[in-house]
């Protein structure tokens, strides 16, 4: 019987390990689809580099309750490419931040067919269960240049996904430029506001061109992650 007890107690001990405490779950979700010039990914990427990394971000962090973030990468396109770039990681200085900035530097650009907004949710949703944390808020940070054209509609997965306690925000990316010989997507940012983001305090920021992406996911990501954040804004 000891015996017994023993091999079920090694089985479920996984499931019983301790989840560290964070003041926040979060998935940067980050459009790779081929409407994304190299020039535009160079640029986009330069902008999650600059803001991880950024003063402001570490004093949102700072600021919460237990003072630390877990963190993960994932990049999408179609309804069959979603790829966790950076796994799960403690995001708690300018130390940490910086690490999973340069691992996020070395990774190389890919690009891939087809935009699947629906596909990057359900993926994401799926991650929070591997974590290893427990966070006060759950959060999927959607970026994009277009809207949902491969897999089921991102209404479906965005209301699956705040039914288990998920918020999405949306950083809708307006680019001028032709697609594929198509005109640029008009209205990127209502396509957001009504089939993409929802959940407590979902917001989006607009970035008007990828020249303006990096102030944009700056302030994005101090909104999402400060405790308190007029105190962050009144800080600058």
């Amino acid at each position: 019987m000891r015996r017994i007890v023993l091999v079920l107690a090694l089985l479920l001990w996984p499931a019983l390990a301790f989840a560290l405490p964070v003041d926040l779950e979060l998935i940067l979700a980050v459009d790779v689809s081929r409407s994304i010039d190299q020039e535009e990914a160079k640029l986009q990427r330069e902008g999650y580099i600059a803001a991880l990394t950024h003063p402001r971000v570490i004093q949102a962090i700072r600021s919460g309750p237990q003072r630390r973030i877990a963190l993960s990468y994932v990049e999408w396109a179609g309804v069959d490419f979603q790829q966790t770039l950076i796994g799960w990681s403690l995001i708690e200085d300018e130390g940490s931040a910086r690490a999973f900035a340069s691992k996020l530097a070395e990774a190389p650009i890919v690009a891939r067919n087809w935009t699947s907004i629906s596909g990057a949710i359900d993926y994401a949703a799926r991650l929070f269960g591997t974590s290893g944390y427990e966070g006060t808020r759950r959060v999927i940070d959607i970026s994009g240049d277009g809207r949902n054209n491969s897999g089921r509609p991102s209404d479906d997965a965005r209301d699956e996904a705040l039914a288990a306690g998920i918020t999405i925000n949306g950083l809708p990316i307006i680019n001028d430029r032709p697609n594929f010989g198509m005109p640029p997507e008009r209205d990127l940012d209502l396509f957001y506001r009504d089939h993409v983001i929802g959940g407590p305090g979902a917001f989006l920021i607009v970035a008007e061109d990828f020249s303006s992406f990096a102030n944009a996911i700056l302030n994005k990501l101090i909104r999402e992650i400060a405790s308190d954040f007029s105190d962050v804004l009144a800080a600058r």
